[in-house]
C-alpha cells in the first residue's frame, strides 16, 4: 500500500479534531464513519477526508475566484472563510443566507456564481436550494450528521469546530492557489492554521 501523502501533518488533522464527528450519523454518511468511539461520537476517517480536501482543492482551482461564492452562516467559521476569501479572492457571505441571493437579480445582494461552497448544510441549506434550483455545483463540508442531497462533492470533517474548521480552510487555500499556479509548493504558503482559527 502507498503512504497516504497528507495535506498537513497528520497530527494537525487529529488535533483539530477534523475526525469527530457527532452521535447522530446518516445513511450518506455512513460511508465515511471509520468507527463509533464508545460515548457514541463517530469518528470520520481522516483519508478519506484528505482525499476529499485534495478533490475540492482542484475542483474550486477550475473556476475563476469572482464565480465561486463560499457560504457559512456558523460563528466558528467565519474567520476561516474570511481568511479564505481573502487569500483566493472568492466572494463569500456570512451570517444568515437571505434565499434568492442567487435566483432573484433584483435583489441588492444578488450574487452570480458558477460553484458554491457551503461550511455546513444544515444552517447553509437555503443557499443549496437555491443552487440546485439553478444547477449550480455545490461543495459541501458535511459532518456524519449531514444529509447529502444536492450535494455534488461531500467533503467530510467536523464542520462545527473552530480549529477543525481553520484547518479545512487552510488546506483549500493553500491548494487553490497552488493549483492556480499562484504558489509553487507548500512553502511559499505564508499563512498558518493559527490564521484561520477563530478566538
Amino acid at each position: 500500500m502507498a503512504e497516504v501523502q497528507y495535506l498537513v501533518p497528520l497530527e494537525d488533522y487529529l488535533k483539530a479534531g477534523i475526525h469527530i464527528g457527532t452521535k447522530f450519523r446518516t445513511k450518506h454518511m455512513d460511508k465515511f464513519v471509520y468507527k463509533v468511539r464508545p460515548d457514541g461520537l463517530s469518528v470520520l476517517n481522516v483519508e478519506q477526508i484528505n482525499e476529499r480536501l485534495k478533490l475540492a482543492g482542484k475542483l474550486l482551482s477550475d473556476y475563476d475566484p469572482k464565480d465561486i461564492l463560499i457560504v457559512c452562516r456558523r460563528e466558528n467559521g467565519w474567520k476561516a472563510v474570511k481568511k479564505f476569501a481573502e487569500l483566493t479572492g472568492v466572494n463569500l457571505f456570512i451570517g444568515r443566507y437571505p434565499p434568492g441571493v442567487l435566483t432573484n437579480a433584483n435583489l441588492e445582494d444578488f450574487v452570480e456564481a458558477k460553484l458554491i461552497l457551503a461550511a455546513d448544510p444544515i444552517p447553509d441549506k437555503n443557499v443549496i436550494n437555491d443552487a440546485a434550483k439553478l444547477g449550480i455545483p455545490v461543495i459541501a463540508l458535511c459532518d456524519s450528521n449531514n444529509e447529502c442531497k444536492n450535494i455534488d462533492l461531500v467533503v467530510p470533517g467536523n464542520n462545527k469546530g473552530k480549529k477543525s474548521l481553520a484547518v479545512i480552510f487552510f488546506i483549500l487555500a493553500k491548494e487553490f492557489l497552488k493549483n492556480k499556479g499562484i504558489i509553487k509548493s507548500d512553502k511559499d504558503f505564508k499563512s498558518s492554521i493559527e490564521d484561520f482559527t477563530a478566538e
